[in-house]
């Protein structure tokens, strides 16, 4: 298949702004819902937290179509990045009708409102969308070394805000049961691989860290480059390490979940082609071809070529891995590399084009014409 320009995919996702969701050509386009968002401080009470001091945190921001009248006023994001204008508090949508739920995974030491760019969009759409910060794993909490080396503790937090979501009084009523499907970046593609039913091995992933294969996702992580040397003092001594190493081998699948979408997936090597093969849910993986952190070939075009019926899009012109965090002001530019992307690569137009990409995917995968908005 011939690559496309830089400059011809800035302009595809620059048209789909204009066109939206798919749509017959001779009906006008849906009107977009104005965005809602709210938070919730969940627990998870199997769990302890990373001190052992309490329940397992976890975090959750909800974006969701609002009513006509809600006021989009105030914009949300971290200090180096962009957020995105929200009503804060609104009520849900007046329409009578049922929305599906997509749950959103965040890279290694990100945070859910760095995927706002994707939770905004899908819920102008239809859809309840709730994007989890994962303790210890969060830039919204200090970091520790548990939250990174522990990382298979990812999918249960989703599979526990699921519960919880259901059970919300805002939006748990308007959440379509049957159309729950869930999205992840970096180690946040990892974890909505592994829900799908996508078998993950410790040992494996040593060997292939071990091997000529290995890639950067063996190496220490810039966000925490001590986290290793921190877990190996305390792995044999700390009661909540030992227990979660005790969960490292269960499944994790959770069969609530009838779709993924991958961005940028890392640790490939720790799947078998086995491994894989439990996985009979749709799944669509999307990557930049300058990923360096998350290389294709032992990654994403990994899953693509095991997860039978998946389909893997490669965004060409030096698409980076970190392409696909929120937009940065003109602080974060200056002064975060992650902010930097490869020249001729419009970060705001990528976001455009795999959020349509999402949304069409769901749309079909889901099994409905498409959500209500």
């Amino acid at each position: 298949m011939k690559k496309l320009s830089p400059r011809a995919v800035s302009l595809i996702a620059s048209l789909l702004t204009l066109v939206g969701p798919a749509f017959a050509d001779d009906a006008p386009p849906p009107a977009l819902a104005k965005v809602g968002m709210v938070t919730r401080q969940f627990v998870d009470e199997q769990r302890k937290n990373w001190s052992g001091t309490a329940a397992r945190p976890i975090r959750v921001a909800i974006w969701y179509p609002a009513r006509d009248t809600a006021r989009e006023t105030e914009t949300v994001g971290a200090p180096m990045f962009d957020g995105g204008t929200v009503a804060p508090d609104a009520p849900v949508s007046a329409n009578a009708v049922t929305y599906p739920l997509i749950l959103l995974s965040h890279g290694t030491g990100g945070s859910a409102i760095q995927l706002m760019w994707l939770g905004r969009y899908l819920a102008a759409r239809g859809y309840v969308v709730a994007a989890i910060n994962h303790h210890g794993n969060t830039g919204v909490e200090k970091y520790v070394a548990q939250g990174f080396v522990l990382f298979w503790e990812r999918p249960r937090d989703v599979s526990v805000a699921i519960d919880r979501l259901l059970e919300d009084p805002l939006v748990g009523p308007r959440i379509d049961r049957k159309r729950i499907g869930a999205a992840g970046f970096s180690l946040g593609g990892y974890t909505v691989l592994a829900l799908a039913g996508g078998e993950f091995s410790l040992e494996r992933f040593n060997q292939f860290c071990a091997s000529p294969s290995r890639d950067f996702t063996c190496g220490p992580q810039a966000e925490f480059p001590d986290a290793r040397r921190q877990f190996d003092a305390l792995k044999d001594s700390d009661p909540v390490v030992r227990a979660s190493m005790a969960r490292s081998h269960d499944a994790v699948q959770d069969p609530r979940i009838r779709a993924v979408f991958a961005i940028a997936p890392v640790l490939g090597g720790g799947f078998s082609k086995r491994g894989l093969k439990a996985v009979k849910i749709p799944v669509a993986l999307v990557v930049g071809d300058g990923d360096r952190v998350a290389p294709p070939q032992t990654n994403a075009q990994f899953f693509a070529d095991n997860i039978k019926g998946a389909h893997l899009t490669v965004l060409p012109g030096g698409v980076g891995h970190y392409t696909f965090l929120s937009d940065c002001t003109t602080e974060g530019r200056g002064g975060l590399p992650i902010c930097r992307d490869a020249g001729g690569v419009n970060r705001a137009a990528i976001h455009i084009q795999v959020s349509q990409m999402a949304v069409e995917f769901f749309a079909a995968a889901l099994k409905g014409d498409g959500p209500a908005t």
